[in-house]
């Protein structure tokens, strides 16, 4: 009973995860088709993903409940349009079509997918990389400057630096590319660089404090 249990579970695990692929594949080819309609129509993906951001982080944010009626199964097609063209009527015919395309196709559920693979898109193609670096303690523009001049040449591009605090991270630093963690090595190298820093502060701190004494004994 336990190993049938065992096999069931890892049944529902596999179908879970093939359903986040296929999620991840979907909303790939939608990113490439909305970068290819912009390419087509002389349109930069950035001023559209601005649009695009804006539907998720300041409408969605407003109006939970219409993202609920998009994504949902309930609703018609022909609904989610009417719904897509009052609700957004002034966006770009572009962004419109593309949102018209995902409800007649019922992919409005992948909305927020499609736009993190587009996000990817548009990095790629700026030479950009995510990176997201985890600390213990919180690090100011003193030490993030130099760590990302560091991480410039391992990632080999631009590196966008998302800062996150977590005080039972081990080891200082973690250092995540995508779906990479950089290794022990990688992290004591930018370990190092940040513990440069803050000893080349405290000198600093120091040496003006011994300029000051040396002032007030003259």
């Amino acid at each position: 009973m336990v190993n049938e249990n065992k096999q069931e579970q890892d049944a529902r695990f596999a179908a879970v995860y093939n359903a986040d692929v296929t999620r991840e594949q979907l909303a790939g080819v939608y990113a490439r088709a909305l970068a290819g309609a912009c390419d087509a129509q002389g349109r930069s993906l950035e001023d559209v993903l601005e649009e695009y951001d804006s539907l998720l982080s300041d409408v969605f944010a407003r109006l939970p409940q219409l993202e609920t009626v998009l994504s949902s199964a309930m609703i018609s097609a022909d609904e989610k349009r009417k719904t897509i063209e009052k609700a957004f009527s002034g966006a770009s015919e572009l962004f419109l079509n593309f949102l018209r395309t995902l409800a007649r196709r019922g992919r409005l559920d992948l909305l927020r997918d499609i736009n993190r693979q587009a996000h990817l898109i548009l990095d790629k193609a700026k030479g950009r990389v995510r990176v997201t670096i985890t600390t213990a303690a919180p690090l100011d523009e003193t030490v993030l400057a130099p760590l990302k001049e560091k991480l410039s040449t391992l990632v080999g591009g631009e590196p966008e630096l998302s800062a996150v605090v977590d005080p039972e991270t081990i080891g200082g630093i973690i250092v995540r590319v995508g779906d990479t963690v950089f290794d022990a090595s990688i992290a004591t190298q930018l370990n190092n660089v940040r513990q440069q820093m803050i000893d080349r502060s405290t000198h600093e701190i120091q040496s003006r404090r011994d300029r000051f004494r040396n002032t007030e004994g003259n």
